[in-house]
């Protein structure tokens, strides 16, 4: 019995390693995450890299190549003289900001002159009539687009919902769609001029003539995306859904505003987009055209000077043009992302 018990006082021997053993190994280290902005700037960082190196080998082969084009103007410019161009229309458009302002001081110290005088009779009032800069001619050009983009989607958006919720409605209207949305605004041009001119018979209209004939021209040949993406968005709507707007007698007001309209959105925002770009398009054609003012006039009068600087000057002018269609897009983008959190939310 004394052997047993003494076998049971004695400890265990096992194969386990002992507790303290382990204590005495070092713990591996973790990881250090980086901070979350630092992650964000790292991953924009790379986003932004290839499209900076593909920028960057354009502007490097630009600069390689325009020495070996010849035109009758000279060589073709290079970035370095197209900016400089540029650098020279910011230029303009502060000198003519300073004779506007010059002028105003001027005219309104003459007013006062006269009427301390006695004279009010001699008051005279007269707009500043000097020649438009290149940035004036920008702010031309989009509030051109503005408002013919405005005037498409206010068409276009009516006119494919009720081609996607009635059948017979879209057959009857696609032969004249597939019909009109290929026409040229060149082709549109005259025909929007003699109407517009016909029409606007007052000296001192609200707006210019030439105004609203470029934006008519817009309005005619953009609205063809948002109409026919309009049109198949709704026509995709889920029928069970309609079915449900039945079930639970909803008004035609409340069934396109709950159900309809929510649905279609995206094909509403994507016709949109291409509208846009479309009408900047046409607009720069139709201001070329028809010497309304505008970036394409701009471009078209620099074409006819034909200086030493006009050929770069058309260069900066095509850059700046491909840049706010760019910008065009990007917002309407983004107006589509807000526009789709806010339903979702």
């Amino acid at each position: 019995m004394a052997t047993l018990y003494a076998q049971l006082d004695e400890p265990e021997m096992t194969d386990a390693i002992p507790q303290n053993s382990l204590a005495a190994e070092p713990a591996a280290p973790k990881a250090k995450r980086p901070h979350p902005l630092v992650a964000k700037m790292s991953a924009a960082a790379k986003d932004l890299l290839w499209p900076l190196i593909g920028i960057l080998s354009f502007v490097a082969l630009w600069a390689a190549l325009a020495p070996q084009v010849s035109t009758s103007l000279g060589s073709l410019p290079g970035p370095v003289e197209v900016a400089g161009q540029g650098v020279a229309l910011y230029e303009e458009w502060g000198a003519a900001r300073e004779a506007k302002a010059a002028f105003y001081t001027d005219q309104h110290a003459r007013n006062a002159a006269a009427v301390a005088s006695g004279n009010a009779g001699a008051v005279q009032e007269f707009e500043y009539s000097g020649p438009p800069t290149f940035l004036d001619q920008i702010m031309t050009s989009l509030k051109t687009v503005a408002l013919g983009f405005v005037l498409a989607s206010l068409i276009a958006v009516p006119i494919g919902l009720v081609c996607g919720l009635s059948k017979r409605v879209s057959m009857a209207i696609n032969p004249l769609v597939q019909i009109m949305k290929p026409i040229s605004p060149l082709a549109w041009l005259p025909i929007v001029t003699m109407v517009i001119s016909a029409t606007i018979t007052s000296a001192d209209p609200v707006l210019a003539k030439s105004f609203v004939i470029s934006a008519i021209v817009v309005m005619l040949c953009s609205l063809w995306p948002t109409l026919i993406n309009t049109a198949i968005g709704t026509a995709s709507i889920d029928k069970d859904l309609l079915n449900v707007g039945r079930v639970l007698r909803l008004g035609w007001f409340a069934k396109l505003t709950r159900l309809i309209l929510p649905s279609a959105l995206p094909y509403i925002f994507t016709g949109m987009r291409l509208s846009l770009g479309v009408g900047w398009m046409v607009l720069i054609a139709a201001e070329m055209l028809s010497q309304n003012p505008g970036l394409g006039k701009f471009v078209w009068d620099e074409f006819q000077n034909g200086s030493s600087q006009s050929l770069a000057r058309i260069m900066f002018a095509v850059l700046v043009i491909g840049f706010i269609g760019f910008g065009l897009d990007r917002a309407m983008s983004a107006l589509q992302a807000l526009a789709n959190r806010n339903h979702t939310v």
